[in-house]
């Protein structure tokens, strides 16, 4: 089996599960973070799995570590920082469970990781590193994001990335394009969003990948459109999936990362260079994280509302 190492923020998500009549929410406390959201899939599914980051040395911090460490994943490098708490995430809904983020984090834990503290003994027999901008609003976590990045291109890792965009973590739009930008100029598999795609160059989830493509040297993007679908696209074959219907969506917070998680586990084992990909190929990729994403929001939170692989195949 395959391995996987994701770094980025490790925080506590609070999700909405009931309104009063004044709109005020009950909320509900779930472990997340877009990487490993993702890695957690990853794992989840049969991957060994390792992660690098930071939470605070409070309750929230332990319970973070508890939980991916019982998960399986390998946290000789999720560090407890005494300096800040562990970053929240406060996550209310809409009418259609569509998510609005409001984040403690000034700073949060997550953003104090310094390259300096990384065991990277764990790199060793990696398939592919994974990797957001999330951890990228601020240093020193920016630069010790990029320098991880660096490290496994230069081990030959295949590089994932998610630029998962959360406009109100950043002080200033133009920062956050370009670390954005600057993180498609590293990746060889990129998930991104129709909303981020618009935010970067102002055109159609097929028009961006299309340009991603033939301005970065990545090899496969999947283009995510909330409940219509997706696409993906290689410089060879294209196509789009559409999302499972009939679902009782109750929550759609992780539900992408679970979808870049999904479709990582799912390439990796057809076992081919993304150059080599069939549209058979894609279709079962795109297809199976789909149905893995669409499960997932029928549950609340990320990690916790993974499906497991037996529901996932039999969904299929």
């Amino acid at each position: 089996m395959f391995k996987a190492i994701a770094s980025g923020e490790l925080l506590i998500d609070f999700n909405t599960v009931a309104t009063d009549e004044m709109g005020y929410p009950t909320l509900e406390g779930h472990p997340g973070g877009a990487t490993i959201n993702c890695l957690a899939t990853l794992r989840k599914f049969g991957a060994e799995a390792a992660f690098i980051g930071k939470a605070g040395n409070d309750a929230f911090g332990k319970m973070l570590h508890h939980t991916i460490s019982h998960f399986g994943i390998d946290t000789r490098n999720v560090l407890l920082s005494d300096e800040a708490f562990t970053t929240l995430a406060f996550v209310t809904l809409d009418e259609t469970g569509d998510r609005e983020f409001s984040f403690a984090r000034k700073p949060g834990a997550d953003l104090l990781l310094r390259f300096d503290e990384v065991d990277l003994s764990v790199f060793e027999g990696a398939d592919v590193f994974h990797f957001g901008t999330v951890s990228m609003t601020e240093e020193p976590s920016r630069s010790t994001t990029k320098q991880l990045v660096e490290y496994a291109r230069s081990k030959g890792i295949l590089i994932g990335y998610d630029p998962n965009l959360r406009r109100n973590l950043w002080a200033n739009l133009d920062d956050a394009r370009e670390q954005m930008l600057w993180g498609l100029s590293k990746a060889d598999i990129v998930k991104i969003s129709d909303e981020e795609i618009e935010f970067l160059f102002g055109l159609s989830p097929e028009e961006g990948a299309k340009k991603i493509l033939d301005t970065y040297p990545v090899q496969l993007v999947y283009a995510t459109c909330g409940a219509k679908g997706s696409y993906y696209f290689t410089r060879n074959v294209c196509g789009f999936m559409p999302a499972m219907t009939g679902l009782n969506v109750v929550d759609t917070c992780g539900a992408g990362d679970i979808f870049g998680g999904s479709a990582m586990f799912r390439f990796l084992q057809h076992g081919k260079p993304a150059s080599e990909l069939t549209k058979e190929d894609l279709d079962d990729i795109t297809r199976f994280a789909t149905v893995s994403a669409g499960l997932s929001t029928q549950k609340h939170g990320g990690i916790s509302s993974i499906p497991d692989l037996s529901d996932v195949l039999a969904a299929l």
